[in-house]
């Protein structure tokens, strides 16, 4: 069997040591059948009550939004704070609308704007590699695609075996495959056979495969080569993926359209500039809607010192 195989489902996934985990998925089903606007004041509600809680998450947010916006005026970022937090409440939800809603229901809430490209490149025979970004909304992107076509996600097991198996099956429920971000000879194969993979290099993954390059306000954002491994080892096209939620309602609306400049083919550190100038198009599409809470900047050029240290004094002085 190949160390990339799918979750499987076994007896023991029923046993005591899993009852909160199965408590906790029972609940996002049944809280998955409420009315959309339901959903909403209860994920809003639950986003507040845990970012007042985790409080080192929500200085995360703060400083990801100094560092990347610093002209912006103090009562503009706050209100995309509190906006974000209860996107970030309300993505629990909108993974319980992805995993458990029929397809219909779903087909009701999303519209899909440059599907002409996906057909362009389906008539051509060439793959594509969605450039996505940690929007708080993306499993339900991928949902919502995959009813009309299907792709390939990257995919990061879960530690826990019973909450990764019902996590696999729910991605999987309408999309053809899901790939272990790990197996990087399954992604190549997928894009050269004509297949669609989404991919967001907008995290700070680590100093492998990686370089430095700007991104908003930071002149030296750590950003993955992986794009550029992936492009041009398969030949595949490059196309940018998001989803915004419209309204209050319950409106989204995926984009899919080409970058805004060529893809830099092997040369790695130009294309990780033209990446994160489409990772910036895409967050700035709805800020509030992106998950900030990731210390995008961890990683630093040698010898530089991080830039969560304000961070960190902040929070010890206020606890204290």
């Amino acid at each position: 069997m190949s160390k990339f195989a799918a979750p499987r489902f076994s007896l023991k996934l029923l046993g005591p040591r899993y009852w909160p985990t199965l408590l906790l998925i029972l609940v996002m089903y049944l809280l998955s059948w409420l009315p959309y606007v339901v959903q909403r004041r209860l994920g809003q509600g639950m986003g507040r009550v845990a970012l007042g809680l985790m409080k080192k998450r929500r200085f995360t947010i703060e400083r990801n939004l100094e560092l990347c916006f610093p002209e912006m005026a103090a009562e503009e970022r706050e209100q995309i704070i509190k906006s974000n937090i209860d996107n970030t409440g309300l993505a629990l939800f909108e993974t319980g609308m992805a995993w458990f809603w029929s397809d219909a229901r779903v087909k009701r809430h999303v519209r899909i704007e440059g599907m002409e490209y996906i057909e362009q490149l389906e008539r051509e025979g060439k793959g594509a590699l969605f450039i996505a970004v940690h929007s708080l909304n993306l499993e339900l992107a991928a949902r919502a695609f995959g009813i009309h076509k299907s792709g390939a996600g990257i995919y990061r097991p879960n530690n826990n075996p019973c909450f990764d198996f019902v996590q696999y099956r729910g991605r999987a429920r309408s999309n053809r495959t899901l790939i272990d971000r790990k197996d990087v000879k399954g992604m190549l194969n997928a894009l050269s056979t004509g297949q669609r993979v989404w991919y967001a290099p907008d995290h700070d993954y680590g100093r492998r495969r990686s370089t430095f390059a700007p991104l908003f306000a930071v002149e030296h954002a750590c950003t993955t080569t992986g794009t550029s491994l992936l492009v041009d080892n398969s030949g595949c096209e490059v196309m940018t993926f998001r989803m915004v939620r419209e309204s209050n309602s319950g409106d989204y609306v995926i984009t899919i359209e080409p970058l805004q400049e060529a893809f830099p083919r092997n040369e790695p550190e130009r294309a990780a500039i033209v990446v994160n100038k489409a990772v910036e198009r895409s967050i700035l599409a709805a800020p509030c809607q992106y998950m900030w809470l990731h210390r995008r900047f961890k990683t630093r050029p040698e010898g530089e010192m991080s830039l969560y240290q304000k961070v960190g004094a902040e929070l010890n002085t206020r606890v204290a």
